[in-house]
């Protein structure tokens, strides 16, 4: 092996474990995130943020691409597809996980912005969320 080549390997190794010391600092950061889902039954509060405009052409974890007219949400334990009932002001609508997140620290749900504007949510708040029965 060359000197050249050992010296890009250890480069690439220090860049490797930089990375995963990042990966658990921002894993770190999130502690508050339940590591398990909830029971299916009943209702649950949580804190819920709209993604704005920003998020628009941006690739979801969940293979999609949110749009101007998306009505989804993010969330970091329910599973992509999953569909669920958002409440918040008396407006109840149906929608589905399109993407992990929230990408915003405080938050346990972050809305697409057509989501967020049809529920009348700006800024921060609690909303109520359940499960969409499977019958």
């Amino acid at each position: 092996m060359t000197r050249r080549l050992a010296l890009r390997l250890a480069a690439l190794a220090g860049i490797a474990l930089l990375a995963a010391t990042i990966a658990l600092a921002v894993v770190g950061r999130t502690e508050s995130t339940p590591s398990t889902l909830p029971s299916s039954q009943g209702s649950y509060s949580a804190l819920a943020g709209s993604s704005g405009p920003a998020a628009f052409g941006k690739l979801t974890s969940c293979g999609g691409i949110i749009r101007p007219a998306s009505v989804g949400v993010a969330h970091p334990v329910l599973p992509c597809g999953a569909k669920i009932y958002i409440t918040y002001r008396g407006k109840h609508v149906l929608t589905q996980v399109i993407d992990q997140g929230p990408y915003a620290p405080g938050r346990q749900f972050e809305l697409t912005d057509a989501l967020a504007r049809l529920i009348g949510l700006s800024g921060v708040k609690r909303i109520e969320w359940s499960y969409a029965s499977s019958d």
